[in-house]
């Protein structure tokens, strides 16, 4: 289970959720009543799916290896997600780090990022 706390620790951190591969409710922290937190981790679980989808493609169609899919970020408004693997957070994106989020996101969804 991912340290949500940890996450909410985060520079800007609003929110924090895990979700199940089929885009299920875990656990979330934030200031989010529990019917958008379902409805927001079903939505990561699509862009998930999504990206996925577009890292094997692009892997077919360049040559070039952009597998196994690890994770995405949006930026909209005053403020982004960030996902690796199943765990998630919303921070505000000018308070942000978004090589320390990913590094703590990868860490809690025991995803190593290799150097090239």
């Amino acid at each position: 289970m991912a340290n949500l706390k940890r996450l909410m620790g985060l520079s800007g951190a609003v929110a924090a959720y895990e979700l199940t591969p089929g885009g299920e409710l875990v656990s979330y922290k934030g200031d989010l009543s529990e019917d958008i937190a379902e409805l927001v981790v079903r939505m990561c679980a699509a862009n998930t799916l999504m990206g996925t989808t577009q890292a094997e493609t692009f892997t077919r169609i360049s040559g070039m290896k952009w597998t196994p899919f690890h994770g995405w970020a949006v930026a909209a408004g005053d403020y982004s997600v960030c996902v690796m693997g199943y765990i998630g957070v919303f921070v505000e994106t000018a308070k942000a780090d978004f090589n320390n989020i990913f590094k703590i996101l990868g860490e809690e969804a025991h995803i190593t990022l290799k150097a090239a």
